[in-house]
Order: structure tokens, then C-alpha cells, then sequence
């Protein structure tokens, strides 16, 4: 008897899974990912891309079936929200990020099961629960994808927009064939090269359109579209073309055993790239011990064990700065600590920690212990005196692995949705909610709770 195909084992992963067969931590993690993408987003609203794709999509108009986030709260194809609410948070660079490399999972999961959610008129339970099973399907198919994506250049939104369509796919209650079918139509359907993404506004369009085709594609599977069952492990098929040809047989298996959301996670609780945030805390680290001032500061060097890419070493922008271990050396260096502030034109311009830039240098070196080391990073400060102060990070804050409070998800919540016009009252409120997620009986009550002045 042939085996079944990979998408049709995913489809039955989405369609049999429990929300009470999950473990707790995985469904708590679960109810952060949507406080942290809603934060991120009501940031991400105040820029330009933001505004441009809302103003597309309320031009372009639609079955009022679900709701763009803050601002107009317009409401809109569920397709068309969950496009420009991904494209918020992402646009922030203060979502979340699969450690292994940057893939982020946890926006188009979130932006999906809270539009569809809302038009199937979902319980809090059903979010969550779809948005975990996207979260386990993009980081199984993840896992088969080390070593391929973006070093043969392709943007980790090729692989977040199946956290979407395993989403939307549960919260449609489609069969586990149909689910197959959704997932393979969106293995064929997105596109983004990471380059591109690294140096423009490209990197949240990407997050949009993973959002929008992964809804597609599971509405169109649920009218009965199908694709080629077996796209996974095909000859020239997606892990062929976009990995580095691993047998994702071997790692599908570990689906409902091993949670990518309590070991891969991280959720963001300071702004720009994972993989840089453990510099920034390092940098801090040694600036603080040896109580350093700028002037105190002959020479950074950095070494990042478990990513390979550069970035840019005088950024002038928030893409730029998102990008730059250099200038979280920097920063982190000259404040010591790094913080939502530093993703400001005010911090990005300081010359103090612009000072630092040109005595930062990055050191890619062999690390002995390498694998205990996820979007880590070690450190070394070279002060004028001749003091060398190292410290090392093996896992950010904000990491699964290191462990995640409700106090630093409630932190960045804070923080972060008020930027949106969400008054007190509703930030707190909404909090609330979030922490009692799986008990709340429509998702449309998550929603009404964050619109002020109430409609």
C-alpha cells in the first residue's frame, strides 16, 4: 500500500488535532503569538506600506465579513484582512520569528485564524487552536527546509504562508483531503527573495501576501480546488526546489510530538531581527559590567554561532536598523540595553551610537558548542584601557526555550498597541481576553474590545 503524501498527512494533522490533546504550554504560547502580533501590528499601522496596502484593500472593497485592525477598523473580505493586518505586524519587525531562521510563522497564523475567525464566527478555542496547528505545520515543513530557503535565496515567507492555510483550513472545517489540497495550492502560489526583503518595504509585502494566498488557497480548496497532491516530495516539487533536498519524510513524523511553538519560537520583545537581539543584550551586558561610556570603547567584535548573513554596518532606517548587527552592538553598547525606543528615527540617529559603528567587527568563527546556541551571539568589548569584557547569549528574549512571561508579552502590549489611537481602557481589557483566550465564546468579542470610540 503506497504511502500517503505529505500534504495529505499534514491534512489530517490539521483536521484531528485537538486543542486539548495540545500541551498547556503550547496553547499559552499560542494565546501570546496573537497579544505579540496585534502589538507589532498596532506599530506597524502608523507606517507608510501599512497605509498604501489598507487603502488598496478598502479601495478594492469586499463582503464585509471580517476586520482590518485599528485605525478605520474597515470591514472587509477575510482574504483582504488578513493581508493588510499580517503586513502591520510584520512592517514593525516587532512580531515573531522561527529561531532557526527567521521565519516568520506566528503573524500570517494569527492575521488568518482571526479573519476567518471571525467570519465562521469562531470561539477563542478554535483561534487558538488553528493558529497552533499553522504554527506545527510551517515549522515541520520548516525543519526539512534548513539548509535551502534563503541560501538559495528565497524570502521565509515561502514557508509562513502555510501557517496561514493550516489555519484558515481548521477554521473552515475542511476535510483532511481539501486541507491537503489548500496546502499544496500554496506551496505553488507564493514567491519573495530574501534580498529583496532586506533592504525594502518588500520584506512586509511578503508577510502580506503569505497572510492573503494561505486564506486563498484554503478557500479555494473548500469550493473544491485541488493541486498536485504530491507537490511536497515530487521531483523538481517544493522541498527539491526551495530546500536543500532533505527527505521531509523523515521529519514529518514529529508532528503532534515534537512543538516547533515550545523549542523554535521566538516572539519578539524588542524590535528588528531575531537574530540579532542576543548582540544587543550581550553588548549591554558587557557595557553595564565595566560600567563603560562610549569613549570608554576601543573595539566591538561580535560573533553570531548560527547565522551566516551580513547586514548592513551604517543603517539609516528601521529596514536597515532590522537588519544590522552592527547597530545592535551599537546600540546596546552605547545605552546599555536595547529597547522599542531604538526602532525610532531619534535613536536611529544618535550620534552616539552612530560613533560606534566603524569599531564594530564581526567575527564568524567555529563555536565548540555550537547547537546550544539558537539566534545567539557572543560579544567582546575591548575598552581603551585595555579591559576585554566577553559575554555570551545563547538564546534571545522572547525565546521558548529560555521561557516567556505573561508579564513581558503584557510589557510589549503595552507598550506597543497605543501607538495605534487604542486608548487604556482598551488595552487592558483586551489583555485581559487574550490571557483567558481559549474561554472566550466568539472571537468577534476579542475584536470589539480593542474599536474605540465602540461602534
Amino acid at each position: 500500500m503506497a504511502q500517503p503524501t505529505l500534504a495529505r498527512r499534514y491534512g489530517e494533522f490539521i483536521v484531528s488535532t485537538k486543542l486539548a490533546a495540545m500541551p498547556p504550554d503550547a496553547v499559552r504560547n499560542g494565546q501570546m503569538l496573537v497579544a505579540s502580533t496585534l502589538a507589532s501590528a498596532a506599530l506597524g499601522s502608523t507606517l507608510e506600506s501599512s497605509r498604501v496596502v489598507r487603502r488598496l484593500e478598502a479601495e478594492r472593497g469586499g463582503k464585509p465579513l471580517s476586520t482590518v485592525w485599528f485605525g478605520n477598523w474597515e470591514d472587509l473580505p477575510a482574504v483582504a484582512c488578513a493581508r493588510v493586518n499580517a503586513l502591520m505586524s510584520d512592517a514593525a519587525a516587532s512580531d515573531d520569528s522561527d529561531l532557526r531562521n527567521i521565519v516568520h510563522s506566528g503573524t500570517p497564523a494569527c492575521a488568518a485564524a482571526l479573519a476567518v475567525g471571525q467570519e465562521v464566527g469562531a470561539s477563542g478555542a478554535d483561534v487558538t487552536e488553528a493558529i497552533i496547528l499553522g504554527y506545527e505545520v510551517a515549522g515541520n515543513i520548516n525543519t526539512a527546509m534548513m539548509g535551502g530557503l534563503q541560501r538559495k535565496g528565497f524570502h521565509g515567507g515561502i514557508v509562513a504562508t502555510f501557517a496561514a492555510a493550516a489555519a484558515a483550513a481548521r477554521l473552515m472545517r475542511l476535510s483532511a483531503e481539501s486541507a491537503a489540497h489548500a496546502l499544496a495550492l500554496a506551496a505553488t502560489s507564493m514567491g519573495g527573495l530574501h534580498a529583496a526583503a532586506a533592504t525594502s518595504l518588500a520584506r512586509e509585502y511578503i508577510a502580506g501576501n503569505a497572510a492573503m494566498m494561505g486564506v486563498q488557497c484554503a478557500q479555494a480548496a473548500r469550493l473544491g480546488y485541488t493541486g498536485e497532491i504530491a507537490t511536497f516530495e515530487m521531483s523538481r516539487g517544493f522541498f527539491q526546489t526551495l530546500g536543500p533536498g532533505h527527505d521531509a519524510n523523515a521529519v514529518i513524523g514529529e508532528l503532534g510530538e515534537k512543538w516547533s511553538i515550545l523549542s523554535e519560537l521566538g516572539i519578539k520583545l524588542v524590535p528588528g531581527g531575531s537574530p540579532f537581539h542576543a548582540v544587543a543584550e550581550a553588548a549591554a551586558m558587557a557595557a553595564r559590567e565595566g560600567a563603560l561610556q562610549v569613549e570608554d570603547i576601543r573595539q566591538i567584535t561580535f560573533t553570531l554561532p548560527d547565522y551566516p548573513f551580513p547586514g548592513p554596518r551604517h543603517p539609516t532606517d528601521l529596514i536597515g536598523i532590522a537588519h544590522s548587527p552592527f547597530y545592535f552592538a551599537a546600540a546596546g553598547a552605547a545605552d546599555h540595553d536595547y529597547h522599542w525606543a531604538h526602532a525610532f528615527p531619534e535613536k536611529i540617529r544618535d550620534p552616539r551610537i552612530r560613533s560606534l559603528f566603524d569599531r564594530i567587527t564581526r567575527l564568524d568563527q567555529e563555536v565548540p558548542d555550537k547547537s546550544s546556541y539558537k539566534s545567539g551571539a557572543i560579544v567582546s568589548v575591548e575598552t581603551t584601557d585595555g579591559r576585554l569584557i566577553e559575554k555570551s547569549v545563547r538564546q534571545p528574549k522572547g525565546a521558548a526555550l529560555r521561557g516567556i512571561g505573561w508579564n513581558e508579552i503584557h510589557d510589549k502590549y503595552q507598550a506597543l498597541i497605543p501607538y495605534a489611537g487604542v486608548e487604556r481602557a482598551a488595552v487592558d481589557s483586551s489583555f485581559e481576553l487574550i490571557r483567558k483566550l481559549p474561554d472566550v465564546p466568539d472571537i468577534q468579542q476579542l475584536i470589539d474590545s480593542l474599536r474605540l470610540p465602540a461602534r
